[in-house]
């Protein structure tokens, strides 16, 4: 009879031990609830005043850091004085969705507009930008058909980056979306509304 109790006594430690490796699950299922709109503002956020960089170090400068600016050896004068070729700017594709055929970038991450801007002036910053990143560029965007290239142009943001947009709509990805996944059509946060955008520049249907 001992024997049979010390093989039955460690079960409620076994099924506590389960209970416990149930939790995770449950606190992921709750974070997949809080998607899109769990942001929501009173309106757009204006421009944030920029933080001041970190002072600069004032002690002694590590041995690759100071060797990373000299010329590489057996460069010529020639190569070493060649002005850079421009960095291309961001991709912009058309590709299918269950509202239809919308904008994504190059790596498939879906795009929208904020309805609340009635130009190309961005009006999204602070909590907003966090939620609602802008697509940003360093070049001319570009894309192909059936993308309209007439309707690609730029805007710059009050930090100085270069913002893309479409039909004069300034741009805008969602934060906790995966590629290829158009989880936030048609949602209202941060004083408007976020919609896809079709190749013709108007907002997907809803």
């Amino acid at each position: 009879m001992d024997r049979i109790r010390s093989a039955e006594g460690p079960r409620p430690a076994i099924r506590a031990a389960r209970t416990r490796l149930r939790a995770p699950g449950v606190a992921i299922a709750a974070l997949l609830l809080a998607a899109c709109g769990s942001h929501a503002g009173p309106g757009p956020v204006g421009p944030q005043r920029p933080v001041s960089p970190p002072a600069p170090s004032t002690g002694p400068v590590p041995t690759a850091a100071r060797s990373s600016s000299a010329p590489t050896p057996g460069a010529s004068p020639a190569s070493a004085g060649r002005p850079r070729a421009a960095e291309p700017g961001t991709a912009i594709v058309v590709a299918e969705s269950q509202f239809g055929s919308i904008l994504y970038d190059g790596s498939g991450q879906a795009i929208y507009l904020f309805d609340a801007e009635r130009n190309s002036r961005p009006a999204c910053y602070g909590a907003c930008a966090r939620a609602w990143p802008p697509v940003l560029t360093k070049g001319n965007p570009h894309g192909g058909k059936p993308l309209r290239r007439g309707l690609l142009g730029t805007t710059r943001r009050s930090d100085g980056a270069t913002q893309v947009t479409y039909a004069g709509h300034p741009l805008y990805f969602y934060a906790h979306e995966g590629k290829r996944q158009v989880l936030c059509h048609n949602v209202d946060e941060f004083g408007g509304t976020w919609l896809a955008v079709q190749p013709n520049g108007a907002p997907a249907p809803h």
